[in-house]
């Protein structure tokens, strides 16, 4: 199947052109989404993270306190590693899990880290997607929907691979800053779908000819 990563900054609107691309047909593997659900209350990962950071780490209805574990990793990067050391087997193994199971068009791996781990993706991968958005858009959207203040957002944003570093791994790009409509965004994902489509046929075809399967 052919594979597409889908990266962007926090605040840059990768969630929602995934969920374009998934109303037209490909399967999507949001790694953020599978990350909520293994530290939500009874999520997979939460017994580990209760017994290497106890129960300060965890909200009243037993899933992880993000808001204390953000401070604690900022404060010292030896918990953001051991979180870590978690977090990326469990979110791995559900990943392969579920893109084994895809059935769409082709597949869109959401991965907001992306070229933070560029090494273990660029192989798997036949393309690279960034969603480019300028720093204050994505300040202004994150304190809209998250009520975090600024220098918090900025501190994440920090963590995060430069706008630069994504952009010169992209091998396509969505562009969705303060300026873009709705009706741009839509556009301008709709012609990399059909572009994609078309890759991904054509990689179909070479496959069945490699095979010497009859079309």
């Amino acid at each position: 199947m052919y594979k597409i990563g889908l990266t962007g900054g926090i605040g840059s609107g990768k969630t929602r052109v995934a969920d374009m691309l998934a109303q037209w047909g490909a399967s999507v593997v949001d790694t953020d989404e599978i990350a909520h659900t293994l530290t939500a209350p009874q999520g997979a990962a939460m017994p580990a993270i209760e017994r290497e950071f106890g129960p300060r780490a965890l909200t009243a209805d037993g899933a992880l306190d993000r808001a204390w574990m953000r401070e604690q990793a900022f404060s010292d990067p030896q918990v953001r590693l051991r979180l870590e050391a978690i977090m990326h087997p469990a979110i791995g193994q559900e990943t392969e899990r579920q893109a084994a199971a895809a059935a769409g068009s082709y597949l869109v791996f959401v991965v907001p880290l992306l070229v933070e781990s560029l090494p273990r993706w660029r192989a798997r991968l036949d393309r690279i997607c960034v969603v480019d958005c300028d720093p204050e858009t994505q300040v202004a959207r994150v304190r809209a929907r998250s009520g975090l203040t600024e220098p918090a957002i900025r501190r994440i944003m920090a963590a995060q691979a430069a706008r630069a570093s994504r952009l010169e791994a992209a091998d396509d790009v969505i562009v969705n800053d303060g300026a873009t409509t709705p009706e741009q965004l839509r556009a301008q994902a709709k012609t990399l779908h059909d572009r994609w489509l078309a890759l991904a046929g054509t990689t179909d075809r070479q496959a069945l000819s490699q095979a010497g399967t009859p079309e």
